[in-house]
This record gives structure tokens, C-alpha cells and sequence, in this order.
């Protein structure tokens, strides 16, 4: 019979020796990490016994703002149309009475005595100062107070032994817990 023969050169066979090698490297790290893996993780429940939430009171700022109404004294305006217009009567009135430079004279002083006589039937009764009505806004910095819930101590029991975690949410009746085991040492 014939047989097939397979001449390797000398680039080939440093490939195969490589590869031979990283196997077996790789075997020698699988046998090293057996104990390892004998310390395996696994998951179970345990029964939770009490949940009790952790509340956080927060504080926030917050401005409370009211109007008011106050009164407040302002100048009165005073009007002066009546000045002007017994002014004129007056002045009117004035030129009528004598001559010459008495003429002059007398229309002045009416002007004067009509300008006083009209402001006084115009602003009669009227005081220098009223009051007024004035919105005042006043504003009070107050806390706002809010409960939060940031997160649970939980309370559960496995094999026999009672255990305490914080948990962001509440479980429910039983918890999933990962298991660790590891060979003692001796």
C-alpha cells in the first residue's frame, strides 16, 4: 500500500510547535482555575421578614408673595383755569373804572383781585394733600417640606440566620440573593 508523506519545511513546523504550545498553555491555565471554579456563585431566596422605608425629609425654598393696600398722602393737583379766567374778568372789569395811568392801574389790580377770587372758587375746599390707595407687594421666603423615599432596609432570613440590606425597592415577600462558596482554607 501507499502511504502519503508530508515534508514540513522549517517555517511550517515552527507554526505547528507554536500552536502545540498555546494548547497546552491554555490546558495548564484550565487546570489552574479548577479550584476556582469549585468556589462558584449561585442563586437562591430568602423569606423576607420586615421592610422598613428610609424617608428623607427635603427642604426647598420658596418665595410667598401678597399685595397689600396702604394709603398713602399725595399732593392735591390745583387747578388753574379759574386763576385765568377771573384774571381776564377782572382785568375786564378793572379798565372799566377810571382813565389814564388810573385806568392802567385799576385793570391790574383787577387782574389780581380776579385771578385770587377765580382760584378760590375753583379749588374751594380742596386741601393740599390727599390720600391715595398704593399697591405694596411684600414677600417672604418660606421651606417647603417633602417626604421622600430613598430606598428600604430590608430584613430577610436565610437558613436560619436574619441578614439586613438597603435596597432601592421594596422586594416583596422574597429576595433573590447570589450565593458565594468557597473551599475552607486549612
Amino acid at each position: 500500500m501507499g502511504g502519503l508523506t508530508f515534508y514540513l519545511t522549517s517555517s511550517t513546523y515552527r507554526e505547528v510547535l507554536m500552536n502545540m504550545q498555546a494548547k497546552l498553555m491554555i490546558s495548564a491555565l484550565g487546570l489552574c482555575a479548577l479550584p476556582l471554579a469549585q468556589a462558584a456563585d449561585f442563586e437562591d431566596f430568602g423569606r423576607v421578614v420586615r421592610v422598613q422605608p428610609r424617608v428623607e425629609q427635603i427642604r426647598t425654598p420658596r418665595q410667598e408673595c401678597r399685595t397689600d393696600y396702604q394709603q398713602v398722602p399725595v399732593q392735591q393737583q390745583r387747578g388753574a383755569g379759574g386763576s385765568i379766567v377771573g384774571g381776564i374778568a377782572g382785568a375786564l372789569l378793572g379798565n372799566q373804572v377810571g382813565s389814564g395811568s388810573g385806568r392802567v392801574a385799576a385793570t391790574a389790580a383787577g387782574a389780581i383781585a380776579g385771578a385770587v377770587v377765580g382760584d378760590r372758587v375753583e379749588n374751594n375746599g380742596r386741601q393740599e394733600y390727599g390720600v391715595q390707595e398704593q399697591a405694596v407687594r411684600q414677600c417672604r421666603t418660606v421651606e417647603a417640606v417633602e417626604s421622600r423615599t430613598s430606598g428600604y432596609d430590608v430584613t430577610y432570613e436565610y437558613r436560619g440566620q436574619n441578614h439586613t440590606a438597603f435596597m432601592q425597592r421594596d422586594p416583596g415577600n422574597r429576595i433573590r440573593l447570589r450565593v458565594s462558596v468557597e473551599p475552607e482554607q486549612y
